[in-house]
Formats: structure tokens, sequence, C-alpha cells
């Protein structure tokens, strides 16, 4: 699965408490919030975890600042946003060695309020005492270390898998 690093939650929740959104942040271009997109069909944005716990973790959100997973958008609006989020999650699953596809939505109008889907990849083989919740929290083992060969490697195959434009060229 990769080797894990320490993961400073308490500065990752001040940031999510008290910084700007880091999902606009990112769409705008502030510095300090790049992350490696693989989707952005205009209306919603995909893009690798920058603190993943399982290989391969990508973020959906729609592009425009919605709070309320449910009431913030429309039926059609959101089923939309459920088609990407299945687009990606079974590009993710023809990426990289997969036991089972997490799909879920987290965040809270007091942290991370923008909405976003997580997708995460449980590798095979992974002993069930680590799956489920145990497999996505950051408190336990901490997060995969930083690779970025690694992980411009896997955004590019999933660029490549979502039919998507490669915006590094590579």
């Amino acid at each position: 699965m990769g080797a894990l690093t320490a993961f400073d939650l308490d500065a990752y929740n001040d940031q999510a408490r008290n910084g700007p959104c880091f999902i606009c942040s990112m769409l705008d271009g502030v510095p300090g919030y790049e992350h490696r997109v693989v989707l952005d069909d205009g209306d919603h944005v995909a893009f690798l975890d920058r603190y993943p716990t399982l290989p391969g973790k990508v973020l959906v959100a729609p592009r425009a600042h919605v709070e309320d997973t449910i009431g913030g958008l429309t039926e059609d609006r959101y089923l939309e946003l459920q088609r990407v989020v299945h687009r990606v999650a079974t590009a993710l699953a023809a990426v990289v060695p997969t036991e089972r596809v997490y799909v879920l939505s987290l965040g809270s109008m007091q942290g991370n309020s923008h909405v976003h889907w997580h997708i995460a990849a449980l590798p095979p083989g992974v002993p069930y005492e680590r799956q489920q919740f145990h497999a996505l929290m950051t408190e336990g083992a901490g997060v995969l270390a930083e690779s970025p060969e690694r992980d411009e490697h896997l955004a590019a195959a999933l660029r490549t898998r979502l039919g998507g434009p490669d915006p590094q060229g590579t």
C-alpha cells in the first residue's frame, strides 16, 4: 500500500475551520492550494487528495461553492454530480489495484464546507481490521508518504482513462 508518514491533524483542522475554502482556493490558483486535477468538465472538478490514506484517493466536487449536499443542489445537479463520481470511481478502479471502492461525502458547515465526495480504492489484501473507516482515518498510521512522481503518474493515468487533457503536458 505504501509507506505512511505522520500527519498533523491539529494543523489540518485549524486550516479547514479557519482558512479559506480549499476547493475554491485551488480553483482560483491560490499558492499552497495546488492539487493534481484529473477531471474538469466546467461544472465539476476531480483531483488527487493531498493527504491520502489509500493509493489514488480522489475528491470530486462541483466547481460552484455549494455547502449543502442535498439542499444546495437541484435533483438534476445532484444526479449530474453523482454521474461524475461514478465515472471517476470507475476510472480509479481501472487504474489502481482495487478490492472495493469507497465513496462518501464528508465535510461540515464548520470546516471543509464545500460539498465534495471522497473516492478511495481499497487495495486487495488489506486486513479487515484496517478496512472501512480505519482505512480512511489519518489519526492512526498517518497518510501516504509524498511522492510527486507517483502522484503525477497516477494523475496522468486517470486523465487518460477519463479522456481528458493532461494539463501538465506529460
